[in-house]
């Protein structure tokens, strides 16, 4: 079971699921209407390290954070 935090402006609850790789967490969230129009503009991070490949592989207990895009000043 891996956790998937969205942080930021998304506000929404973090979620469990079974997963093998990005790509899994990739297509069950692309399920959520809500999400899509975040998740192409997102960074993602795997226990606090940045990810780009969707092959990654993921192990019971990974934590997932999509990050929006901020603006500072």
């Amino acid at each position: 079971m891996i956790t998937v935090e969205f942080l930021g402006p998304i506000n929404k609850a973090p979620i469990e699921m079974e997963a093998d790789t990005l790509a899994d967490v990739s297509a069950r969230l692309k399920e959520d209407t809500e999400l899509t129009q975040w998740l192409e503009k997102c960074a993602v991070a795997i226990n606090d390290s940045m990810v780009s490949d969707l092959s990654v592989l993921l192990k019971e207990g990974d934590r997932i954070s999509i990050l929006p895009p901020v603006c500072g000043g």
